[in-house]
């Protein structure tokens, strides 16, 4: 077998590691290496072996097209991701990871192959739970169903809207919303009126005058977030055009979607709002205090970090009305609940609906044995009128437990504890032993004991 050269790429390791926020201590821990050692390598003074690389491939699988992008490496993030499955038993180290995409690159592209058809199936899964909980049958999608796969497939990021929006807001000098007045009024003449509208309208555009009327009653960061919307609607027109033409009936629909994602993307620039939320460590309070953004706005904006080579860490967020419905779901994680309601009832963020304005986290773990950190806060918006009752409903981001020492709310329970067992829907969930379970699992073989009560009146198989 042929000796590979040494490797000499400490400053990428440094600047993977400034990019993450971390000190070279916390960076050393997470490798499994000492301080010095790690410092050896930054400095140049030490190769980079083929066992650290596969530990930061490991550690840092999202960022790892910044340390080295050919086909081996590629293909040992795949084969750590496959071996790393805990719903498989046994331990394939990093170390044996790397000698066999090495000696057996042929083996190694056919685990991952088989572990990315076994994602699929249990995507497909997934969606035939969908399926039955909403009684579609075989038709074909709602255009919202469209643009809400639209995104999934995209991971949530869009590459062309995100930069111009960077381009945008690195421009503005000063707060933003001055700004972005400003820039209306001399890109596209129009002016911008704390002024309410007929209906309770929190945003409306005449362009026959060229006014953008804004209601005074909401809150700042929602009124910042709706002229962002407007000039976004104006100036990326011709983009977003291009990109929802492909959704045939639903591109109206998508053309909203993606004009309320550049809205977020100018208000949070990418690369300054990823470097933010690692130095403080996912805080959403003093995220948004930098940003002047709402809490939700802030957690959603931290599920798209997806940028090839500068990735954020992977969150998924979701947004649950009081009725238990997900309203918004977003997830860069292996994690995905049920999209129409029936999303398992020991999951946080359902207590979080009932209790706003406090923040609940959760160590919690699915059937296939991966935990999850989860915070979840209740939140309230209040109408303009006692004779409309105010929206309530609970946000909740959360990332697997290997990213706690990036997630500040990991504090406040620590990671070795008992995790809640919860899952993706109670149709696809193989739990015994739940008693909050809602009916059996698809196509189980139910039994029943006359003699014998439990907290769940049958058992399956």
């Amino acid at each position: 077998m042929k000796k590979l050269a040494p490797r000499f790429i400490g400053e990428r390791i440094r600047a993977l590691r400034n990019g993450r926020a971390q000190s070279q201590a916390a960076m050393a821990e997470r490798l499994g290496i000492s301080v010095s050692y790690l410092s050896q390598i930054e400095n140049g003074d030490r190769p980079v072996t083929p066992a650290v690389l596969s530990a930061v491939a490991a550690a840092f699988p999202s960022d790892w097209a910044a340390i080295d992008g050919d086909d081996e490496a590629a293909l040992l993030i795949d084969v750590l991701e496959a071996a790393g499955d805990p719903s498989v038993e046994g331990v394939l180290s990093p170390d044996t990871a790397r000698r066999a995409v090495h000696r057996q690159p042929l083996l190694a592209r056919r685990l991952a192959a088989l572990y990315a058809a076994y994602r699929r199936t249990q995507d497909q899964l997934r969606v035939l739970d969908d399926r039955v909980d909403t009684s579609e049958g075989p038709r074909s999608q709602l255009p919202w169903e469209r643009v809400r796969d639209w995104f999934h497939s995209e991971r949530n990021y869009v590459d062309a809207l995100d930069r111009a929006a960077e381009e945008i807001a690195e421009a503005i000098d000063g707060p933003m919303a001055p700004g972005l007045e400003r820039l209306l009024l001399d890109r596209h003449g129009v002016r911008v009126r704390a002024q309410a509208s007929a209906g309770d309208a929190l945003r409306s555009f005449d362009a026959a005058t060229k006014t953008l009327r804004i209601d005074p009653h909401q809150t700042p960061e929602t009124q910042t977030f709706q002229i962002a919307y407007q000039f976004a609607r104006l100036d990326f027109q011709e983009r977003i055009g291009e990109i929802a033409g492909s959704l045939g009936p639903a591109r109206e629909l998508l053309a909203t979607g993606l004009t309320n994602y550049a809205a977020a993307a100018i208000l949070m620039p990418y690369r300054r709002f990823r470097d933010s939320a690692l130095e403080l460590r996912h805080d959403i309070d003093r995220l948004r205090r930098v940003f002047g953004t709402s809490f939700e706005q802030t957690c959603h904006r931290l599920s798209t970090l997806q940028r090839p080579g500068l990735a954020g860490t992977p969150f998924f967020f979701c947004r649950v009305d009081m009725a238990g419905n997900i309203t918004k779901r977003h997830s860069a994680t292996a994690l995905q609940f049920a999209r129409f309601g029936g999303a398992c009832p020991l999951w946080i963020v359902h207590e979080a609906v009932a209790i706003p304005d406090r923040i609940l986290v959760q160590l919690a773990e699915m059937p296939d044995g991966i935990r999850y950190l989860s915070m979840a806060k209740g939140l309230v918006k209040p109408s303009s009128s006692f004779a409309r009752p105010p929206r309530r409903y609970a946000v909740a981001i959360g990332c697997e437990i290997a990213h706690a020492a990036d997630f500040v709310y990991a504090d406040a329970i620590g990671t070795n504890g008992t995790p809640t067992p919860i899952g993706s829907s109670c149709r696809i969930c193989p739990r015994q032993d739940c008693d909050q379970r809602a009916f059996p699992p698809a196509a189980a073989d139910i039994q029943l004991d006359s003699d014998h009560r439990g907290p769940v009146p049958y058992t399956f198989r």
